[in-house]
């Protein structure tokens, strides 16, 4: 009697995380977008646009430009606040240049932005979902803090806030404040206390994604126009890291935010409660991480402490080949472990 032919194992398959990118590109938004748009992980709805890096203006021309170089359609692009709640705007040129994505020569972009506010489009996306959306936010948080206090109802339909900002230990707007943080403390301060969750991917742990000549190489190699953009962009932002910080390569952070969605094996989190500093005088916009629960109030936030920086880059790669664009060659496959990702779901980019 022969022996029974066991069944296959299914092959568990990633159900993508449907999204909303808030941003101000800004280099690593740009980053951001085009992580989100190739890997199968996440479903991107939408992305937001917000005053930041540059003026609003100048962020969503940037979002638009970026969707168009790497072909990225159906995902509909709205701007969004031209201010903070509070202090006026200072944008972060000294870093990201005059246009705020200075580096590349992008062609004028073939989309255009929708008629309506980004926090209106927040609002339809969140209310129409079939299931809970999480939001991405990569800039200050003046868009997700005014949806919050104009939309209280629609707290519930947030699956949690991932955002890149913030820092455990030192800043980089201010010796105690991150920029997106600083810029608008108000609407941090909003988001922290909200009751939605929220996952904070600070620079304690962005600094580590940094671009290495090695990595940029690897952007390099993929043979392709976004693959060669990508490199200019990061060529651009190294030059202002060492200039004004003294970095040897430049930290990749608003990625980070997204990879946590898509793996969180990838960005180690813990537990910890997490206050904005809006009065002192020389401490405002620092985000005040209780990692020991010294003040012995309840955790509000997961606080993003280590990062997987080969599986990060591996998966930046995977995305960015993903997308395709022209070239001569083939796109170089990513080296190191793939566990986890896999070809496009056919999604419109």
């Amino acid at each position: 009697m022969s022996n029974p032919v066991p069944a296959p194992v299914p092959v568990p398959v990633q159900v993508p995380v449907p999204i909303v990118i808030d941003c101000d590109p800004g280099h690593d938004d740009a980053l951001a977008i085009l992580l989100a748009a190739g890997d199968p992980g996440v479903d991107l709805l939408a992305v937001t646009t917000v005053a930041g890096n540059q003026t609003v203006e100048k962020t969503t021309l940037n979002a638009l430009r970026v969707c168009t170089v790497a072909g990225i359609t159906g995902v509909p692009v709205a701007a969004g606040c031209a201010a903070p709640l509070v202090e006026p705007l200072r944008v972060a040129e000294d870093v990201h240049g005059e246009s705020g994505l200075d580096g590349p020569r992008f062609p004028e972009p073939t989309l255009a932005a929708e008629p309506e506010h980004a926090v209106e489009l927040l609002r339809r996306i969140l209310t129409g979902h079939p299931e809970p959306v999480t939001l991405v936010p990569t800039a200050p948080l003046t868009n997700i803090a005014l949806l919050l206090t104009r939309y209280p109802e629609l707290a519930g339909r947030i699956r949690e806030i991932v955002l890149m900002g913030g820092s455990t230990d030192r800043g980089n707007r201010t010796p105690a404040a991150e920029f997106n943080i600083h810029t608008d403390p108000e609407a941090a301060d909003i988001v922290f206390r909200s009751g939605v969750p929220v996952t904070m991917c600070g620079l304690n742990v962005t600094h580590q994604a940094l671009a290495t000549p090695e990595v940029v190489a690897r952007f390099e190699a993929l043979d392709t126009d976004l693959g060669r953009i990508c490199a200019e962009l990061l060529g651009f932002f190294a030059g202002t890291y060492r200039r004004l910080w003294g970095f040897p390569a430049p930290p990749v952070h608003d990625p980070v935010a997204v990879a946590r969605v898509i793996d969180p094996a990838m960005v180690t989190c813990v537990d910890a409660h997490v206050a904005v500093e809006l009065h002192g005088r020389h401490t405002r916009g620092a985000t005040v991480v209780d990692l020991h629960g010294t003040l012995g109030r309840p955790a509000n936030a997961r606080v993003a402490v280590g990062l997987r920086a080969d599986l990060f880059w591996d998966r930046l790669l995977a995305a960015l080949a993903a997308l395709g664009g022209s070239g001569s060659g083939q796109p170089a496959p990513p080296a190191g472990d793939r566990t986890g990702s896999g070809p496009s779901d056919g999604r419109s980019r």
